[in-house]
């Protein structure tokens, strides 16, 4: 048993405590919530709520502030038992510098990828990483995948990507249970800045700064699966979001920012 299922098998958490203290079941809590939001729903289930409790899944930053609020508690100590699970993780960090580095990485882990593949970002013009990418969807038909763009494609490579995934998916197919594809885009990326992730459910590579170069994307941070199961979270929240871009019609009304460039780039310029 792993160090994370114990803890979740044989502590209660905070959050789960503040509950039973008022004495009210998962379904009495979301009603009460749901009575006191200004919409008259306030987003949170039970199922949601359960897994939260449990460490399961990660809670946002906007309902947890609602759970603060309700139960009169902090954030702090209300989602200790979530936030502690990044203290340990089943792999240390490890830097990646280079493009080489990064891309095989990153190909890594979209090979690897049995649960879920999970991508964020708007800049990829690496055209053999893109075709990694589908033909892992195409060998794992429940493989679910999310791609969530920060603004329009920077290129005409992804844009392409993007239409190739729905020859490859629909959106809308459910015969094998769970939804299997998920496309969306954050319009504001004012309020909500443009970030890098490629997840599996085994590894998470983290794109940062250059180390090299001001003007590289050579360098990032290969991650394990506890830190990805949380970023897996995070591309999550923020698809629901995002707005939805899932059929031909609206990946074509996308407008593509550089659409000169469309020739593969350094390995390093693929997210």
């Amino acid at each position: 048993m792993t160090a994370r299922r114990a803890a979740t098998t044989t502590t209660v958490s905070p959050l789960r405590q503040a509950r039973q203290a008022r004495a009210q079941t998962l379904e009495q809590v979301c009603a009460d919530l749901d009575q006191q939001s200004a919409s008259g729903t306030c987003g949170i289930t039970p199922s949601m709520l359960s897994g939260w409790e449990l460490g399961r899944h990660v809670t946002s930053a906007r309902s947890r502030r609602i759970l603060a609020a309700f139960y009169g508690q902090p954030t702090e100590l209300l989602f200790a038992h979530q936030d502690a699970q990044l203290a340990v993780d089943d792999q240390a960090p490890r830097l990646l510098v280079g493009h080489r580095e990064l891309y095989q990485a990153m190909t890594d882990v979209v090979r690897g990828a049995c649960r879920y593949l999970v991508l964020a970002g708007s800049r990829s013009r690496n055209a053999p990483y893109l075709q990694t990418i589908e033909d892992t969807l195409a060998a794992r038909p429940d493989l679910v995948h999310y791609r969530v763009l920060f603004g329009p494609p920077q290129h005409q490579i992804l844009h392409d990507h993007l239409l190739r995934l729905l020859t490859l998916r629909d959106p809308n197919d459910r015969s094998l249970g769970p939804k299997t594809l998920h496309l969306g885009i954050i319009d504001d990326t004012v309020r909500t800045p443009e970030r890098f992730l490629c997840v599996s459910e085994q590894a998470a590579v983290v794109p940062i700064p250059s180390l090299t170069s001001a003007e590289g994307f050579d360098s990032g941070l290969l991650l394990g699966p506890r830190a990805a199961e949380r970023y897996i979270d995070h591309v999550r929240q923020c698809y629901a979001g995002a707005r939805r871009v899932e059929t031909v019609d609206m990946v074509h009304a996308l407008p593509i920012v550089h659409p000169r460039s469309t020739g593969p780039d350094r390995p390093g310029m693929h997210r």
